[in-house]
């Protein structure tokens, strides 16, 4: 047996500990108690004084600590999307809010792939290739009409776009895409820390409503399209 086949367990060993560890450590420490909207705007003034004196910095350690959550599909994001909003304003924030959370979704798509695509394609060989004909043929547009959907389990989202053929540019184009709406919608919010009660009036069913018929209107123009060929 080749060097690399032998290696190629280890691997996935060793990444699957390092999430189960940065999973439990997330909730043996507990980080999660200072992303709610009173923590943030108890700490507003220092996060904000920090921001000022080390700018570079402070998105840097934010940007990672994004992408960090997204991949693990951890709680808090919505309130790192809020904080955004408050530390760098509504422009600037939907703009690392949107990158970070591309990203970390793209790391968490190629993680789940790299520890899980080979057994499911053993588990599921025959069922997994009809899906497959599926994403190549229509699954950038059915991912964009997830990703616009600020509700949508994205998390499992990634893990399962994980398990196809998706390209991983491609993935991360539609997802850069896709998020844009919610995170502009959320870091707007973030710009109003001060006075903002709850993440609850944030989206409103009708923005969800005006959000799936814009991802399906893709969905719809291709469908036309074949028709008509």
């Amino acid at each position: 047996m080749p060097p690399q086949e032998r290696t190629v367990p280890w691997c996935k060993l060793v990444a699957a500990l390092a999430v189960a560890a940065a999973v439990a450590a997330y909730f043996v420490l507990d980080p999660g108690r200072f992303l709610t909207l009173d923590a943030l705007r108890g700490a507003w003034v220092e996060f904000d004084s920090y921001y000022r004196a080390y700018p570079v910095r402070a998105v840097a350690l934010f940007f990672v600590a994004y992408v960090a959550l997204t991949v693990l599909s951890l709680p808090g994001a919505a309130a790192l999307t809020l904080a955004a909003g408050a530390l760098f304003g509504p422009v600037a924030g939907t703009v690392v809010v949107s990158f970070a959370s591309a990203t970390g979704a793209t790391l968490a798509f190629l993680l789940w792939r790299f520890l899980l695509r080979r057994f499911a394609q053993r588990r599921f060989g025959p069922r997994l290739g009809a899906v497959n004909h599926i994403v190549d043929r229509d699954g950038a547009y059915y991912l964009f009409a997830l990703r616009l959907l600020p509700g949508a389990p994205h998390g499992l989202i990634n893990l399962l776009m994980g398990l196809t053929s998706m390209r991983a540019p491609t993935f991360y184009l539609v997802t850069q895409a896709g998020v844009l709406p919610a995170c502009a919608l959320y870091v707007n919010a973030g710009a109003q820390l001060a006075s903002l009660e709850s993440l609850d009036g944030i989206v409103s069913p009708g923005w969800i409503v005006s959000l799936a018929l814009v991802g399906m209107l893709p969905l719809v123009a291709r469908s036309l399209s074949r028709i008509r060929r």
